[in-house]
């Protein structure tokens, strides 16, 4: 396949990505977005395969073999996890997403066939050590992720004395690294500084995902997904691909977006997540805090079709425990009912009526006289 025929998939497979996040914002659009995404992932992998940059019959295998692998693996996965397992299941794919950006990254700073001088070669340096750090980082925050959400590590938050300088230290010396790190490289070092690099990075995503209650790892698995983003387009400058620069950014905004309105949505501050809890205390204690938060008042199902009959707005929220119960049936035939309930009551109020007797018996069976 043609360099020029690459790029043209290349551009294709980037629409197809785009129509798949625009078909994901809707949940009735989002089974093609989902079609869209598959048919753009096929897109490239072909074209990346088969482009200029692949030779050999060893390679050509090579890729055969790890595809079967990754091929099982996913497809067992999906054929096992549950709907509600899916958090748990996006958090360890994102950890996948930030080792392979680590290990690339690797592999690019070994190989003697790159001959970069100037600031090009000081540029391609940075890019590897960015993309490591943010792999890193992707890596081991989304383990921590995947422990909380399956129960494996406690959903309380880590709070250790004097986090907020430690997580500022911790920046200051991988800063202070990068500049080490650039100052090797050119003289063909830099393996040490990338090294203590590395372990700071993996130190650091755990430390920052510990530092968060479980009641908000909605909101980590989705910035974590806008860290997998940023670390696949990092990937894509170190290996001038295009196709990865522009979807890694794509993923990393969406990510950060949601990240952003999940908080505000939750009355989380969006850069104390970021910083792993940083500057605030309302947050961390609500999700693992033994006060007491309300007064848990039990209440039958008569009841609660009562309430809704008498109510002006129903707001209905799916969550978890919807899908814990597998409600969603249930929960759509009490929506219809509503809804034909609002219909009939518009229709006796315009004649002047006020019943709701044929909506109470529909819903709960019982008869009721007319008010």
């Amino acid at each position: 396949m043609s360099e020029g025929l690459v790029t043209v998939s290349y551009i294709g497979a980037t629409i197809l990505f785009i129509l798949t996040l625009g078909g994901l914002s809707n949940q009735e659009t989002a089974r093609r977005g989902n079609l869209y995404g598959i048919i753009g992932m096929t897109l490239a992998i072909v074209a990346t395969v088969f482009g200029p940059e692949v030779s050999g019959t060893m390679s050509y295998i090579l890729i055969a073999v790890m595809m079967g692998i990754g091929g099982a693996v996913g497809i067992t996965l999906a054929r096992k996890v549950e709907m509600t397992q899916m958090p748990e299941l996006v958090a360890i794919l994102h950890s996948l997403v930030g080792l392979a950006a680590v290990l690339v990254g690797y592999v690019n700073f070994m190989d003697e066939t790159i001959s970069l001088v100037g600031p090009e070669k000081v540029i391609h340096e940075v890019e590897i050590y960015v993309g490591i750090l943010i792999g890193a980082i992707t890596f081991s925050g989304s383990i921590i992720a995947f422990g909380k959400l399956s129960g494996k590590i406690g959903g309380n938050p880590l709070l250790l004395p004097a986090r907020h300088f430690l997580n500022l230290g911790l920046l200051i010396a991988t800063i202070w690294l990068c500049t080490v790190f650039v100052h090797q490289a050119e003289t063909g070092g830099g393996t040490l500084p990338l090294l203590i690099m590395t372990l700071i990075a993996l130190a650091f995503g755990v430390h920052m995902v510990m530092a968060i209650g479980g009641a908000d790892m909605p909101v980590v698995v989705s910035m974590l997904n806008s860290y997998s983003g940023w670390a696949a387009s990092a990937t894509g400058f170190m290996l001038s691909n295009d196709l990865l620069i522009v979807v890694g950014a794509l993923v990393g905004s969406s990510g950060a977006i949601l990240s952003y309105i999940m908080c505000r949505a939750m009355n989380r501050n969006f850069f104390s997540v970021i910083a792993g809890g940083f500057g605030t205390t309302s947050g961390t204690a609500a999700s693992g805090s033994d006060e007491d938060q309300g007064e848990v008042i039990a209440i039958e199902t008569h009841e609660v079709a009562e309430l809704l009959l008498d109510a002006k707005e129903v707001m209905i929220i799916p969550g978890y425990g919807m899908a814990v119960a597998q409600a969603q049936h249930t929960v759509h035939e009490i929506t219809q009912t509503l809804r034909d309930k609002k219909d009939q009551r518009s229709f006796w109020h315009s004649s002047r009526g006020r019943t709701y007797a044929w909506a109470y018996e529909r819903t709960t069976g019982r008869s009721k006289s007319t008010v």
